[in-house]
């Protein structure tokens, strides 16, 4: 039995008291499965005069996938996607050859102060879709399956299949994102679900295999080990990702992901370009404002 690497966040603090706390990518452990980052923002209650919109910005080679604890955003995309995103819903947004979208904050809490808390994670395309047609997907929280998987164990299935249980979310790779939560004092062993698997408790720490595992941190476990989790007396809520590893190496600049380089440059001439045929195609409605990007470099994650 191998030991679970430990990843610590890079924080980044943002107005309005928003935390943004980054594990992957990190130095350690570039990807666990398909996952090649992940954020955790909040929780937070925003003032009411924090404008926390994040505009028209592209992607190309990876999928978005996004989860609220609390809060609500409103995604809209090139494709023409205009979608509220409420707790316990996710969104999965495959970028493929190139896709547009911005985050906002709904027109219903303009103005007002509210609540935001979640995950923000991106999964690489295998090599193959890297290039395909971008598309949008969005699963409401009722639509995914649930489970007590033992006595004070319960479970939400995000993506992928586990338990005998599966997403509605159609995913290009072996992919598996679970939201879970333990009762307090509950002893639970976790089946090895995917070749490599992840475990990140969300606001209480928990005894990972008889070890602390803080709160905020990642567990990355040895490829096709499960755990004993064992929570304190607040309970713990765990977010479990893992798949199938990557096919092959997945560079990261910027907002692009591609397992050849020369797709990143390509891509980051696009964006430069503006709204130019041939160019991302712009967000009905926002084609007055994009976000810029940086100037490109070759040096890559």
């Amino acid at each position: 039995m191998g030991e679970p690497r430990l990843l610590k966040p890079h924080v980044t603090n943002l107005p309005g008291g928003l935390q943004v706390r980054r594990l992957l990518p990190a130095a350690a452990c570039r990807s666990v499965g398909p996952f090649i980052f992940f954020d955790h923002f909040g929780p937070v209650e925003l003032p009411a005069e924090l404008d926390s919109d994040i505009g028209p910005h592209p992607h190309i080679g990876l999928a978005t996938v996004t989860y609220l604890f609390e809060g609500e955003l409103l995604h809209r995309d090139s494709l023409g996607t205009e979608q509220a995103i409420a707790p316990g819903a996710i969104n999965w947004m495959s970028a493929g050859s190139g896709i547009v979208h911005s985050e906002r904050t709904p027109g219903s809490l303009r103005g007002q102060a509210r609540r935001l808390h979640g995950l923000q994670l991106w999964a690489a395309l295998p090599p193959d879709d890297e290039t395909s047609s971008p598309s949008f997907q969005h699963a409401p929280a009722d639509s995914l399956p649930q489970l007590q998987a033992a006595p004070g164990v319960h479970l939400r299935l995000l993506v992928g299949q586990a338990f005998g249980l599966a997403s509605p979310v159609r995913t290009r790779s072996e992919t598996l994102y679970l939201d879970l939560r333990l009762d307090p004092g509950t002893r639970w062993a976790l089946p090895p679900l995917a070749p490599e698997l992840a475990l990140y408790p969300v606001t209480e720490g928990l005894q990972l295999d008889g070890q602390p595992l803080p709160a905020q941190q990642m567990a990355v476990l040895p490829a096709g080990q499960g755990a004993v989790l064992e929570a304190a007396t607040r309970g713990a809520r765990l977010a479990v990702i893992g798949g199938a590893p990557l096919q092959q190496p997945v560079r990261l600049w910027w907002n692009f992901a591609s397992s050849q380089p020369a797709r990143l440059e390509a891509a980051a001439q696009r964006w430069a370009q503006g709204w130019v045929p041939g160019g991302f195609e712009p967000i009905p409605g926002e084609e007055a404002e994009r976000i810029a990007g940086p100037a490109w470099k070759a040096r890559t994650a």
